[in-house]
């Protein structure tokens, strides 16, 4: 069983930084993909980037691209995602969770994804 917590989460203006954490305990996520997903208000829960089990290939929605960054450090069994140039359409619950397969190439379907943690609230204000 793998518990993932994320953390960094908060209120920031439009334009601001912050930079999101998922820690992961019980068993090692280093030989895993691993994304970040968020929902807004009565939205669905969309894809916002994956990093591969290595950190060698990154993932990003269009929305985000050029304004976010994946990485991972293995050793520390974390997942980081900066997020810079913040707008209000950002404003979510952000979630990061561990892909279902060993090594596998990630996706942007939840479904790929079985491990969750229980997100971090970032509100982007205008």
């Amino acid at each position: 069983q793998v518990q993932l917590v994320e953390s960094g989460g908060g209120l920031v203006q439009a334009g601001g930084s912050l930079r999101l954490s998922c820690a992961a305990s019980g068993r090692t996520i280093s030989r895993f993909a691993m994304g970040w997903f968020r929902q807004a208000p009565g939205k669905e829960r969309e894809f916002v980037s994956a990093i591969n089990w290595s950190g060698s290939s990154t993932y990003y929605a269009d929305s985000v691209k050029g304004r976010f960054t994946i990485s991972r450090d293995n050793a520390k069994n974390t997942v980081y995602l900066q997020m810079n140039s913040l707008k209000p359409e950002d404003t979510a619950v952000y979630y990061c969770a561990r892909h279902i397969v060993s090594t596998a190439v990630p996706g942007a379907s939840h479904n790929e994804y079985r491990y969750w943690g229980q997100g971090t609230q970032v509100t982007v204000s205008s």
